[in-house]
């Protein structure tokens, strides 16, 4: 448990309202100079963000990076310019220059916040509604790791009208997160006009199990007699804040103010109602003096009672031992049970900090071990979350414990990555290791029909800057599969399992091979071999059977296995020519597209699956190493 002192900031109606006029100011200064963005939500949004920050927040702007401290989350990444102007304010890092450079070419301040970017950036937002499941993943972070920590999470109409907010508000409000306080920028107005909702959205909320207020959000002293009394609630809280978009504009309460400058004379017209006679990018003298206060106050604070010391993982140590523990069957058997054996091996050596998860497909995934504690509303001190069937929110929710130095490692089957794309995109732009575990892999899933068999799913995958995407084939390949995921620190991966059980394909790679993304699982006889078969996960065994049934009609063929094409991808020229030799076909249980970057031929399924057993269906779209082996000797033919 942490403990903490603060100094009590208690700055009154009146401050405030000087303080957030200043945030304002910049914020307009911004908009215009870069003659693009949003004016209309920090008008209206600045005395909440500002009343937040002033008398509430737990942070220290020269340790931005403290473990306990509050975080604040802007779902509504549109009015980025009211954050950069407030974080400056308060100290951080954050240059008035960087201001003036306001969403141009290679500056820190760009349209929408960048996780990294700058300090007190606790995430990247703009696609509606990621922040706000974002947040509700931090607090489930500080809840599991006793930090006691708060979550601060302003939003906006449009981030409630996307579905994952409803997934993760009734996420959040199942878990009981009282340690999160959501603020609704109640302002009516979207881009094309009136908001297109005729819900009562704190309703909604009060029955997904929060407790709910509404305020006039422009008004210091309810906003801060909301938060109060939302910090004794035992439930997360929903604050609805009645504003005026584009507040002090002649276009106040209307579609125009929200994403576009304002005239030169509107501009003017306001900045001298919030900085009367001063210059651009300048702060009132009543203004700085507030705020140099509250720096004060924030730095004089002592940032933790202790060291928090990260537990020291041993790879080699945990390698070996889940490669022990996944070897085991001789029989035919599937990847996700592979992975099973794994995960538990994972979870052991990795206390505290492997959180694994499902979509309400635990028992289909293997992706929960009996060795896990189920974190529950009445005790988050465990290793695995329920997420139920709420794949967007599980996504971003995971976003959210990386973010909070958690390992998330959530499962579901591969077919509902494309409800996840948002979210895995954001994993990969915000280098956040996130491990996502996506079984039933092909159309070899069988019965469950063609609206459950991927086929473009994989290829859609592999397009993702920095996603890591791994469809092992054995046990080794699990192994390392796992290995690599938990050793990366910079990006997602995504581990690609089989539901059936197909033949054991033997260990041919040594981990390093295994780490270029593709290696040479069994050479051909001839050291030239007139083809390379190329295939990954449950096609691997059948490219071996291929490779037989060639040899016995005088074929020379060579298997490999490509686990990870984007890896394999980064190879050198010398590598990626060693590997694929002769003329190289690729099978895979997917579309074909993708992989004519290194193949003269693609296997694979370009249309949607069918009903029926996996192996009935599998061997319908021609997956039968006896199908393939005639069909690469008539190419091998000369023509007459």
């Amino acid at each position: 448990m942490f403990f903490w002192r603060a100094q009590k900031s208690d700055f009154n109606s009146a401050e405030i309202r000087i303080m957030a006029d200043a945030v304002r100011a910049l914020s307009i200064d911004q908009v215009q100079a870069a003659q693009s963005g949003h004016p209309g939500a920090p008008l209206g949004m600045a005395d909440i963000i500002t009343t937040i920050f002033a008398n509430h927040l737990r942070f220290n702007p020269n340790n931005p990076e403290w473990p306990v401290r509050d975080r604040f989350v802007l779902s509504a990444g549109h009015a980025s310019a009211m954050l950069y102007a407030t974080l400056h304010l308060a100290g951080y890092d954050v240059l008035m220059n960087d201001l003036k450079k306001f969403r141009q070419l290679g500056a820190r301040t760009q349209g929408h916040p960048e996780y990294g970017a700058m300090p007190g950036i606790e995430t990247s937002t703009g696609p509606l509604g990621q922040g706000f499941a974002n947040a509700i993943g931090m607090a489930m972070a500080a809840k599991i790791k006793k930090t006691n920590s708060r979550v601060y999470c302003l939003c906006s109409d449009g981030d409630l009208m996307e579905g994952v907010s409803s997934e993760a508000a009734s996420f959040a409000g199942y878990y009981k997160l009282n340690n999160l306080i959501v603020f609704w920028d109640n302002n009516g107005i979207s881009i094309d006009g009136n908001v297109a909702m005729s819900d009562d959205i704190p309703a909604r909320f009060l029955s997904a199990g929060w407790a709910t207020i509404e305020i006039n959000g422009m008004n210091p002293d309810e906003i801060n007699r909301a938060i109060n009394i939302a910090k004794k609630m035992r439930k997360p809280v929903f604050i609805a804040c009645k504003t005026t978009i584009g507040y002090l504009s002649e276009h106040a309460g209307t579609a125009a103010v929200h994403g576009s400058p304002l005239s030169d004379a509107d501009a003017t017209e306001v900045l001298n109602k919030l900085r009367p006679g001063g210059k651009p990018f300048t702060v009132a003298k009543s203004a700085t003096t507030l705020w140099a206060r509250l720096r004060n106050i924030k730095i004089s604070t002592p940032t933790i009672s202790e060291p928090v010391s990260p537990i020291e993982i041993n790879f080699d140590t945990l390698s070996t031992e889940i490669l022990t523990n996944i070897a085991k069957s001789k029989k035919p058997e599937s990847t996700r049970t592979m992975f099973g054996r794994a995960i538990k091996i994972a979870m052991e050596q990795m206390p505290g900090i492997l959180i694994g998860g499902s979509a309400d497909l635990a028992a289909s995934t293997h992706a929960r071990p009996d060795i896990a504690t189920d974190i529950t509303p009445e005790n988050y001190h465990g290793n695995y979350i329920h997420y139920g069937v709420r794949e967007h929110a599980m996504s971003a929710i995971m976003n959210g414990l990386s973010l909070s130095g958690l390992r998330p490692c959530g499962s579901t089957f591969l077919i509902f990555s494309d409800y996840m794309r948002p979210a895995i995109r954001l994993s990969a732009l915000m280098n956040q290791p996130v491990i996502y575990v996506f079984t039933h892999d092909s159309i070899a899933l069988g019965e469950d029909g063609v609206t459950h068999q991927p086929i473009e799913q994989l290829a859609s995958l592999r397009l993702i800057p920095n996603l890591h995407v791994m469809r092992p084939a054995n046990a080794i390949e699990v192994a390392m599969s796992m290995e690599l995921a938990l050793r990366r620190k910079d990006g997602p991966t995504a581990i690609v399992l089989s539901r059936q059980d197909f033949p054991i394909v033997p260990d041919g790679a040594a981990p390093d091979e295994m780490e270029k993304g593709g290696y040479i699982l069994r050479d051909a006889v001839s050291k030239k071999p007139t083809i390379t078969l190329m295939a990954t996960g449950s096609e691997v065994a059948l490219a071996l059977a291929v490779q037989k049934t060639l040899y016995s009609r005088g074929v020379s063929a060579a298997v490999v296995s490509m686990p990870a094409p984007e890896i394999f991808r980064l190879q050198s020229d010398e590598y990626r020519r060693k590997i694929l030799r002769g003329r190289v076909i690729v099978i895979e249980a997917g579309t074909t597209r993708a992989w004519h970057e290194f193949a003269d031929e693609v296997i694979g399924v370009d249309t949607f699956g069918a009903g029926g057993k996996g192996a009935d269906v599998y061997k319908y779209f021609g997956f039968d190493a006896t199908i393939i082996a005639k069909k690469i000797e008539a190419k091998l033919k000369p023509t007459k």
